[in-house]
């Protein structure tokens, strides 16, 4: 179930991710918003190929070290990026204020504490010398 519930986060940054295509986010980031519109578009789509290609690797690996805790930060920045956009709600170029919006962005932040007290709850379990509440059937 913690899995599953990490997976759904992640797949909700990763649909939030193509709004943000639709609502210009490069508006709001620090460098592309400095750029020429169509080449702050083109390098903000550009960027989440390599990026996306990581964190699917990393959350993934074959090494349940990397794979629980990039999982463990990737959830921790989810909810970072969930308080990032309640900031930024007020800035005159945000414009994630539709349903869906509000849903993917929030949604990932709620799944990640989830995921965050299931990881904690699954570690409290573990006894010295059992490492079978990190298997990757959790």
């Amino acid at each position: 179930m913690r899995n599953l519930t990490f997976h759904l986060g992640l797949s909700m940054l990763i649909a939030h991710e193509l709004d943000a295509v639709l609502q210009a986010e490069w508006r709001l980031l620090f460098i592309l918003r400095r750029m020429p519109e169509d080449t702050a578009a083109t390098a903000f789509i550009l960027l989440h190929v390599p990026l996306v290609a990581g964190l699917l690797w990393i959350t993934n690996h074959a090494s349940e070290y990397l794979r629980n805790n990039s999982r463990l930060a990737m959830a921790t920045f989810f909810i970072i990026h969930a308080g990032l956009h309640k900031r930024l709600e007020h800035h005159v170029n945000y414009s994630f204020t539709s349903t869906p919006s509000v849903f993917l962005i929030y949604g990932t932040g709620v799944l990640s504490i989830g995921y965050l007290l299931a990881s904690f709850l699954a570690s409290r379990r573990t006894t010295p010398g059992n490492t079978s509440s990190g298997s990757a059937a959790s």
